[in-house]
């Protein structure tokens, strides 16, 4: 079936979210959605899901006009959309996540537990996760990626589908994640249904899309057959620029690293890694790359003071340092970004200014009291120094963009003028435009003496931001490649086999 939506308009006063906007969606196809933050992306989406009524226009499936005034109606017209950040209940089963609300039951009443297992058994095999996903997990313990794989499932064994839409499906998947998602992709696409695929992640457009669909600041800028444009033409639609200097083919100078080793880490040994060494110099931007499940996140989180350290030293300017609680490694000189900023880092419903101050308020304090000139001084100081686009310091933090958000939790620890950041994923779910000023503003930061840890799972990134990647298996350091030997093959080959480089 065909899904098509005509003259769709939306505005959010005093924001125009859309603007006259006509698109199909064919079945039998993969349509690409693409845009910055703020393009209208999510709102055509939210509108074709029934969350949002258009102010104008309206959604047709094979040229039927479709009523939709909640998600329900959207599924029950074979509308699925599956979310970025999905919602898992966290003391049940995978099982009985995918199922939620369709439990099975014995005799009316007796919930069926052996049969739903069967039945999700079968579903991961069918979908190809049977390796990833164990019918038993709790939902606490499923990693990001895991929950992502779960809300898939539950798009997919329920009610028959005709059209399905994916936000940002692969923001958490590991390679082999990826690739098991892809090839369900295509096989939806060989049963007929019309798919959406909204993604930042420009390389695996041009694998699995057939065509694209491009939005800027509301409006339908083109569309076209993918195999018929390239990554610099689609950028290009996107932000109206180009953005080829980003550090693309080597573009990027290298850091001009200092002889200062700021952050030693000597044999460090937690429930999830062992044995880890690494250096990190002052001006340097290391990048610790490797498969989900290698440690990497689980190491950070312990140079953090977030996971207990069971062995090994840390030093900060030659000064060993005992880290036991994130506390002690601010005092430090240790700053993190997690990876889910809006789970671990961001007071959602707190204000820019609120997020940025909170961790200098020690600083600006007055006797006991918090001086609130002081706070509007420094917020405003990083708004304008990093570009955040906010209507003002007192805006709430969740109104912003992606992009935005991740400047937010920048600035907070730039305010704590940090010894040595560490960056887990930090540009997971950010726009192109917004990727090109993040990495602006950490070659500034290297520039600025700052020691830099980041954790990637995108390979150009790594090759792109990095003077050294230090790569991870197994919660081990595989190898370390300098920046005149490290290319995709040579991290993969570390990450996937191990080794000494």
């Amino acid at each position: 079936m065909r899904l098509e939506v005509r003259h769709i308009s939306k505005r959010f006063p005093p924001v125009q979210a859309l603007d006259d906007v006509s698109l199909e969606f064919p079945a039998g196809s993969v349509t690409a959605l693409l845009g910055e933050n703020g393009a209208g992306k999510s709102t055509l989406v939210r509108i074709i899901n029934g969350e949002h009524p258009p102010d104008t226009g309206r959604v047709l499936l094979d040229g039927q006009p479709l009523a939709l005034h909640s998600p329900a109606d959207a599924r029950r017209a074979g509308i699925r959309v599956i979310p970025q950040e999905p919602e898992i209940v966290p003391y049940v089963s995978v099982a009985e996540n995918v199922y939620i609300g369709a439990l099975s039951r014995r005799f009316g009443r007796v919930f069926d537990r052996a049969g739903l297992r069967r039945r999700v058994g079968e579903d991961l095999a069918r979908l190809g996760f049977s390796r990833i996903l164990d019918p038993d997990t709790p939902g606490r313990d499923l990693t990001a990626a895991q929950r992502q794989l779960v809300e898939i499932m539950r798009a997919l064994t329920t009610k028959a589908s005709t059209v399905i839409a994916f936000d940002e499906p692969t923001s958490s998947l590991s390679e082999q994640e990826v690739e098991a998602l892809f090839d369900l992709i295509r096989r939806l696409r060989a049963d007929g249904l019309a798919i959406i695929y909204v993604s930042h992640r420009l390389g695996e457009i041009f694998r699995i899309a057939d065509r694209v669909a491009v939005l800027r600041d509301g409006s339908l800028v083109g569309v076209a057959p993918a195999a018929e444009t390239d990554e610099a033409r689609v950028v290009r639609m996107m932000v109206g620029r180009d953005l080829s200097a980003m550090f693309v083919g080597g573009s990027r100078r290298p850091h001009v690293a200092g002889e200062r080793v700021v952050l030693s880490v000597s044999g460090l040994t937690t429930d999830a890694v062992t044995g880890v060494s690494l250096e990190v110099r002052a001006g340097e931007v290391v990048a610790l790359a490797g498969l989900v499940g290698a440690g990497r996140s689980e190491l950070c989180r312990a140079l953090a003071g977030d996971l207990p350290i069971r062995s090994g030293t840390i030093a900060i300017d030659g000064v060993v340092t005992r880290i036991r609680h994130p506390w002690e490694a601010i005092d430090a000189g240790i700053a993190y970004a997690p990876e889910e900023r809006k789970a671990q880092a961001l007071l959602l419903s707190r204000t820019v200014r609120d997020n940025i101050v909170i961790s200098v308020l020690d600083r600006l304090r007055r006797f006991r009291f918090v001086r609130g000139a002081a706070e509007r001084e420094v917020a405003a100081g990083y708004v304008e120094r990093l570009r955040i686009r906010t209507p003002s310091i007192e805006h709430e933090v969740r109104k912003l963009s992606g992009g935005n958000q991740q400047k937010v939790v920048l600035a907070r620890w730039l305010a704590r003028r940090p010894k040595v950041l560490i960056l887990d994923e930090p540009t997971r779910g950010i726009d192109v435009g917004a990727k090109a000023e993040i990495y602006q503003i950490i070659a500034d930061l290297a520039q600025s003496g700052i020691a830099i840890l980041v954790v990637s799972s995108e390979l150009p990134e790594v090759l792109g931001l990095a003077d050294r990647v230090v790569v991870m298996r197994g919660g081990r350091v595989a190898g370390s490649l300098d920046r005149g030997s490290a290319t995709e093959e040579a991290i993969l080959e570390l990450a996937l086999s191990g080794g000494n480089t």
